[in-house]
């Protein structure tokens, strides 16, 4: 099937509250634009500079979301345009966002990423990090960052138990701060799950544009 189509169906299988965010890194500009031109409006980028370059030439009316491990020294480069923060895993970071916001007058949404997973190659705040960053005085001075949920990504792992188990972990953490709403679960390999599980926003790529070269 094409992207366009590919696009299509996967839309029809959402539940209306879904986000359906198509993960684009290391896919081509024309790429991009079948999906754009099929509707798709929010896309995924892991690379700072791919994401400048591609925010640079693709239509304007697209909405750019950082979903990999965001560096504090790269933020300034993505500030100006970018829509939503998927991985916030530190204050350190949370801090220097909202620094960049404040000079380009704007304010920036952010995901705070929760660790989960088995493995210890993934990134993440505790439940009880997430917590203390929450209810902190100085988080609460941030004027030009909203935090608007978490993120997580499951273990790598086939044991659909295991899956369901930490996703259902985080959905049950989100309930304690019912003004955050996004709840972004849920990849090409376990989306079904998350929403099941509560997800609100999933991060699709293979599915969409195939499987990575």
């Amino acid at each position: 099937m094409s992207i366009a189509q590919n696009i299509v169906q996967l839309k029809q299988q959402l539940p209306s509250n879904v986000l359906l965010v198509a993960v684009s890194k290391t896919k081509p500009n024309e790429m991009l634009l079948e999906a754009y031109e099929a509707g798709q409006l929010d896309f995924g980028e892991n690379y700072v500079q791919e994401l400048v370059d591609k925010h640079d030439s693709l239509p304007k009316e697209i909405r750019w979301h950082f979903i990999g491990h965001l560096q504090s020294n790269k933020v300034k480069y993505i500030a100006p345009f970018v829509y939503l923060i998927h991985g916030v895993d530190s204050f350190k970071l949370l801090k220097e966002i909202n620094k960049e916001a404040i000079k380009n007058n704007r304010t920036i949404k952010c995901l705070l990423q929760i660790y989960i997973a088995t493995e210890e190659t993934k990134f993440g705040l505790s439940f009880d990090e997430a917590t203390d960053l929450l209810t902190s005085s100085e988080f609460l001075e941030f004027k030009n960052i909203t935090i608007e949920g978490f993120m997580a990504m499951a273990s790598n792992t086939d044991d659909e138990m295991q899956i369901r188990k930490e996703f259902k972990a985080l959905y049950n953490f989100k309930m304690q701060f019912p003004e955050y709403k996004i709840l972004s679960t849920g990849m090409s390999s376990d989306y079904r799950i998350a929403i099941e599980e509560g997800s609100t926003l999933i991060r699709v790529g293979s599915k969409i544009f195939g499987e990575r070269n």
